[in-house]
């Protein structure tokens, strides 16, 4: 799954606004550098309350890009 598929995801299921505004922000970025990194850092940050398989995955994903243990 790539940053765009992600944030797509996180925009349309989450339930926290501020998770769906870090993701739409995500959606007009590029995939490089350091920006998709942070960006997936603060959209983890604000995804705490969503639930179920889609989450994890998305979850996972996040973690990868964001480079997080």
């Amino acid at each position: 799954m790539t940053f765009q598929e992600c944030c797509s995801k996180v925009f349309v299921w989450c339930p926290n606004p501020y998770a769906k505004t870090y993701a739409k922000a995500g959606l007009d970025m590029a995939m490089e550098g350091d920006m998709a990194r942070v960006q997936a850092l603060y959209i983890l940050n604000n995804m705490s309350s969503w639930r179920g398989a889609m989450a994890k995955e998305v979850r996972a994903e996040l973690k990868k890009i964001g480079k997080v243990k």
